[in-house]
């Protein structure tokens, strides 16, 4: 059986979409974090922002990446609430409706791709502070 090549364009395109879907995330997941957003898109009002069906976002994306779009856009809010959990002394629960989750949904989000929960992680960020610290007093 005879195969087809993908036409360069084709490809650079599907990297283009990729490229762009992931800038697009990290900005609105920045702007949900610092209040100028106060909802969070979905997959579909990206797809809608690149002027693309949200099936073939989808598509090009696992293509491209081999994961899916939702991979990207929930490692983007964990990154953030891991930044805001260590660098903030707010509570977890204000943070998870600055991202809006309700506090028991981000709890099981946040230990769903952490494997800890917010406030474990907040506190072995802390105790790991707390070491460097007792380190360099002892130096």
């Amino acid at each position: 059986m005879a195969t087809t090549s993908i036409p360069k364009k084709i490809l650079a395109r599907q990297h283009e979409i990729t490229a762009e879907f992931r800038r697009l995330v990290v900005a609105h997941v920045a702007d949900v974090a610092a209040g100028r957003a106060t909802e969070m898109l979905e997959i579909r009002d990206f797809a809608s922002q690149l002027c693309i069906h949200p099936t073939h976002l989808s598509n090009t994306i696992k293509l491209t990446t081999g994961q899916p779009p939702c991979f990207f856009f929930e490692a983007e809010i964990l990154k953030t609430a891991q930044q805001l959990l260590r660098d903030t002394t707010r509570p977890a629960a204000d943070i998870a409706t600055q991202l809006t989750y309700d506090p028991s949904n981000f709890t099981k989000f946040f230990k769903r791709f952490a494997g800890v929960t917010p406030k474990q992680y907040r506190e072995q960020v802390w105790a790991a502070r707390r070491e460097e610290f007792s380190e360099l007093l002892t130096i």
